[in-house]
């Protein structure tokens, strides 16, 4: 029993760590793609950052808690925000599901 126990322990240590393991940390400004771009059909975060290149690009958030509840900071205002999360990229537009998001110094 105590072996079982060990197990589902180390089990559920290794599941936690990897789905940390693809977390990025990015700095840009957080907008809301609705009322600010007009990308989207309700109120929905967007990060605009810097790509390597210089260049601006674009990343939406998946609308889980973490974004929901830092909506109210960037609707109908911008703010430079540090974001966490797992991006991801689909038919050439990026999303990020944010696991930590707050206003940069």
């Amino acid at each position: 029993m105590k072996a079982i126990a060990s197990f589902s322990l180390a089990l559920f240590a290794l599941l936690q760590l990897s789905s940390y393991a693809g977390d990025v940390k990015i700095t840009g400004e957080a907008v809301c793609a609705k009322c600010e771009l007009q990308e989207v059909t309700s109120c929905q975060m967007a990060i605009k950052v810097k790509n390597a290149s210089g260049k601006e690009e674009l990343i939406m958030a998946d609308n889980n808690k973490v974004s929901k509840d830092f909506h109210d900071e960037i609707c109908q205002k911008n703010a430079k925000v540090v974001a966490e999360g797992v991006i991801t990229e689909k038919d050439g537009k990026k999303t990020i599901a944010l696991t930590k998001i707050e206003r940069a110094q």
